[in-house]
């Protein structure tokens, strides 16, 4: 597998932690790709695959607590959203801003500067989930619940 683009992004693995939809980067896509983006301006939004290959290592143990935190409880990991993961693959929804040739501006892409993309693809209302269904402990997490 190859990467088909790199992050620009403010968001590095040393710098201040910037919530996530507030994220401004660009995806620079390979020059001999960027025909593939041929009327992608036209969607709003995006799903973005990405390989983190920073910081995310791989997993000693197949369960955790969500957010390292032990007050949460300990889950299997393909039920967490953290990066310690057997395949470090990330996947992003983010607003497409614009495109200048093979560079798109997105938000809320919270992928590291510097990190591989995979795989870039439209987000439709197939896509939109509005009834789901979630563990406690995310509501928690999420501020949407308070013990």
């Amino acid at each position: 597998m190859q990467s088909v683009a790199t992050v620009r992004s403010p968001f590095t693995k040393t710098g201040a932690r910037v919530p996530r939809r507030e994220i401004v980067a660009e995806i620079v896509v390979r020059e001999d790709l960027a025909a593939a983006l041929t009327g992608i301006e036209e969607w709003s939004h995006l799903f973005v695959l990405f390989w983190m290959d920073q910081g995310a290592e791989k997993p000693d143990r197949l369960t955790t607590h969500p957010r390292h935190r032990a007050d949460l409880p300990e889950v299997g990991v393909f039920s967490a959203r953290g990066s310690e993961r057997p395949n470090p693959i990330g996947l992003a929804v983010v607003e497409l801003l614009k495109r200048d040739k093979n560079v798109l501006t997105v938000k809320a892409l919270d992928a590291y500067d510097g990190t591989p993309v995979l795989d870039i693809k439209p987000y439709d209302h197939y896509d939109a989930i509005t009834e789901l269904r979630l563990p406690e402990w995310w509501m928690i997490v999420s501020g949407r619940l308070t013990r």
